[in-house]
């Protein structure tokens, strides 16, 4: 499982112009089965992604093709986790 951090950096005054494009990626990657879940970075620090079913290789792949991490809007860091325990409703990330 994969933490993305998705923190604003040098061009954040141009995420707007690239907001339809990024929607689009997570789109992708929620359609994929990659992405379980998307939000906000309290406050308006940026945006997170929770990812599984990818090897690393293929998650920082698909981080690099969004288009603000491709212009610079965000800077992108992956964590690696690895779950030991979870509630039984997300038990589904222990596997």
């Amino acid at each position: 499982m994969f933490i993305v951090l998705l923190k604003f950096s040098e061009n954040k005054a141009n995420a707007g112009q690239f907001m339809d494009r990024h929607k689009a990626w997570i789109k992708q990657g929620f359609d994929a089965g990659v992405f379980l879940m998307v939000g906000s970075l309290k406050p308006g620090a940026g945006g997170m992604v929770l990812a599984h079913n990818s090897s690393l290789e293929e998650l920082e792949r698909r981080v690099q093709e969004d288009p603000f991490v491709a212009e610079n809007v965000v800077s992108a860091e992956i964590l690696d986790v690895d779950p030991a325990k979870a509630d039984d409703r997300l038990s589904f990330l222990l596997s």
